[in-house]
């Protein structure tokens, strides 16, 4: 039960977190201490169905709550108080950063793990500078290319999913996909057009599928067989990721810095205590 409860909560924790723009459900995944297992369990569903489904639902349930239950006070908190909404969701990715450096093991730091380090915070940098919304793709109109296309946008998306410090909806928004997708989704309750829906959501939803495991299976092995540089390249995501953030902040100022900063030791306490529940 304790463990279940442990598990909403971080669930609870990742919803919030893709509410935020710019803040990746990976990252928290990570800072809260079960990355690796949603790593093994995507990659290995099928081995152990019934055990896997016990992890993933409080999870989900937590996810699909925080969602449900706070988008629209996220929202309002990100439109008057951006400063101090965002500062705290910092201070969730730094609260998990001594359990991810105790795994990372740096305390001999080897030139395999610099490279790595800059490669991954590189990566994420370079789509900060990146304006995402430059142009949108038209899907009215459907033939073989542009299924396959969808196909292979659904795996890409998948990828951004499990890769810590990407933004899933950010990668869709450049590829010009982003907007098309949601319509589509938003659509669905139009009977009228639902052939036309099923046929773009399909492939895409498949490409996800299929994305997630392969993307998972890389992780896994990346982990199992080089987890001291991997988790170096995790670190440069993370790291990237929060400089991307504040990147974003449209406007400063020393009173709500202030307080923001309160509000980032306390997300920092929470991350930290949570990471360490079992």
């Amino acid at each position: 039960m304790k463990k279940n409860i442990s598990l909403f909560i971080k669930g609870f924790i990742m919803g919030i977190a893709n509410i935020i723009p710019g803040v990746s459900g990976g990252t928290l995944a990570i800072t809260l201490g079960i990355y690796e297992d949603l790593i093994g369990i995507l990659s290995n569903f099928l081995k152990n169905i019934k055990k896997n489904i016990k992890f993933l639902l409080p999870i989900g349930i937590g996810m699909i709550a925080s969602i449900l239950s706070l988008s629209k006070v996220i929202n309002y908190c990100l439109e008057h108080f951006e400063i101090q909404t965002i500062l705290f969701f910092i201070g969730l990715i730094l609260g998990g950063l001594p359990l991810i450096l105790k795994k990372a093991k740096l305390k001999k730091i080897k030139l395999s793990n610099i490279i790595v380090f800059l490669i991954t915070f590189s990566v994420i940098m370079s789509f900060t500078f990146i304006k995402g919304d430059s142009f949108t793709v038209n899907l009215q109109s459907l033939n073989i290319i542009k299924e396959v296309i969808l196909f292979l946008v659904g795996m890409v998306a998948a990828a951004t999913m499990v890769i810590p410090g990407i933004s899933g909806s950010f990668v869709l928004m450049l590829l010009g996909y982003y907007k098309p997708i949601i319509d589509t989704i938003s659509n669905l309750t139009n009977y009228k057009e639902i052939f036309h829906n099923s046929l773009i959501l399909f492939p895409f939803g498949i490409g996800v599928i299929i994305g997630i495991v392969l993307v998972a299976k890389l992780i896994e092995f990346l982990l199992n067989k080089y987890e001291h540089i991997t988790y170096s390249g995790i670190l440069g995501f993370i790291i990237a990721s929060i400089f991307s953030i504040l990147l974003n902040i449209s406007a400063f100022n020393m009173f709500s810095c202030g307080i923001g900063l309160i509000f980032m030791a306390i997300g920092f306490i929470i991350a930290y205590k949570i990471s360490y529940l079992k």
